[in-house]
């Protein structure tokens, strides 16, 4: 992606959400000039209103909606920290300043606006989403971030202050925090050929040490478990704009195949966005199937997870063949197991005997 446009679409992004929060209060106050109570409709978030779009290959919001009235004193106080939360997203991006919703949740203190708790504040922060039908982060409010990424990379900052600025992505053998700076950030030169998102840091740091994003050409992504939105929208660009395949490596558990469809299709609870998928992803394993393949040592699944299984086996997302099957292996073996389970083959074999094998899928995905 040319520097041009990468830097006019950041630009245009943040421009947008300053025209639709402005927009948003001039409503406010027409409302109030004709005499009539201000009142905001947005799409439910509830469950029957959350839908699975195999377009898309995602859950989206349904038709419904919902009114919050400043005429119904049941409404006032979610009317008012919702134009509140407005106002305060749209004063982050006039002054090019970012906050974490923890963050906010403080703000609001100052400005005399109570939230019970953090929960609340999340819950009318995602509400604002779906009014303005734009994502938090285009509004400057960020999560608390843990994922990283490590490879042969060289970014350039276009954040106030770091304009140019120029970062490589190898220079830090823990791995460059996944943050607002970088996922607005320029791909400036790389030599990648795919990306691998892995699920725990042990794994992670395995990989750098053996040097498999010189190896194999990759850039290595540690989600952290299932991976913040943040880390999400990374993965969709450089899919997308670069065209590199992406790979997940998690747990071979539930929780684990979880983790990778969610990197693929997204999860309900952002059904109101469109920018945190990557369809074309490839969960590479660990597979249920893998650990009678590999012998891989085990544990017994839980009633839980075994709960979980049923779930997923119900769930829109899985219903190609390959995660069918896994699924009923895990429910036929009755076993989970780590990606560090490789490890009684010796500390390089994942590298040099599982992950080849594995990679062939991407190249016929």
């Amino acid at each position: 992606m040319s520097k041009a446009r990468s830097t006019t679409t950041a630009e245009k992004r943040k421009t947008n959400a300053q025209a639709l929060l402005k927009h948003l209060g001039e409503s406010v106050y027409d409302d109030l000039d004709e005499g009539r109570f201000p009142s905001l409709t947005l799409a439910s978030r509830s469950v029957r209103n959350i839908v699975y779009d195999r377009k898309l290959q995602q859950f989206v919001l349904g038709a419904t909606t919902v009114k919050k009235s400043s005429g119904n004193i049941k409404h006032i106080r979610p009317f008012t920290q919702l134009v509140w939360l407005a106002y305060f997203a749209k004063k982050l991006v006039g002054e090019k300043r970012t906050s974490t919703l923890r963050d906010v949740f403080y703000s609001a203190q100052a400005f005399n606006i109570e939230f019970q708790d953090q929960a609340e504040s999340d819950e009318l922060i995602t509400d604002l989403e779906v009014l303005m039908q734009m994502a938090r982060e285009d509004m400057n409010i960020y999560p608390e971030e843990r994922s990283a990424i490590f490879g042969n990379m060289t970014i350039e900052y276009t954040v106030p202050g770091y304009e140019g600025k120029k970062a490589d992505l190898s220079a830090n053998p823990d791995g460059v925090m996944i943050g607002p700076a970088l996922t607005t950030a320029e791909f400036a030169d790389t030599d990648a050929e795919m990306v691998l998102a892995i699920e725990k840091g042990g794994l992670f740091t395995r990989f750098i040490e053996e040097q498999v994003h010189k190896k194999y050409k990759a850039l290595l992504i540690n989600t952290a478990g299932q991976p913040p939105r943040s880390t999400r929208y990374l993965l969709r660009r450089l899919n997308q704009e670069l065209g590199l395949p992406v790979g997940i490596l998690c747990d071979a558990d539930p929780w684990g195949a979880h983790i990778a469809m969610v990197c693929r299709s997204g999860s309900a609870n952002a059904a109101h966005l469109r920018e945190l998928t990557t369809p074309s992803a490839v969960w590479l394993g660990v597979w249920a199937s893998d650990i009678v393949k590999y012998k891989l040592p085990s544990d017994k699944l839980t009633e839980i997870d075994i709960k979980r299984l049923y779930e997923l086996k119900s769930d829109p997302r899985y219903t190609e063949k390959m995660w069918h099957d896994e699924l009923d292996t895990f429910l036929k073996i009755k076993k989970k197991s780590e990606q560090e389970a490789f490890a009684r083959y010796g500390l390089s074999y994942i590298v040099d005997k599982y992950l080849p094998e594995k990679l062939q899928l991407m190249k016929s995905a």
